[in-house]
């Protein structure tokens, strides 16, 4: 099973798009970004672990790059 939350690669233009189960949460470009799109999401950012593999898919590179 995929995990729900996709960060997609970085795009050309700086950030990275965050779907949650296709639907297109934001343009993160920060795990400060990334937080509060869960949150909005109805998820805890407090209680997600970012390197959860069954929850977060990160594309193509890590929660490192966001350019």
């Amino acid at each position: 099973m995929a995990a729900p939350i996709v960060v997609h690669p970085p795009s050309p233009s700086g950030g990275r798009r965050v779907t949650a189960n296709g639907r297109i949460l934001g343009l993160a470009h920060d795990l400060r970004d990334l937080a509060e799109f869960l949150r909005r999401a109805g998820l805890d950012p407090d209680h997600v672990r970012f390197d959860d593999p069954e929850l977060i898919e990160w594309r193509r590179v890590g929660p490192d790059v966001w350019t």
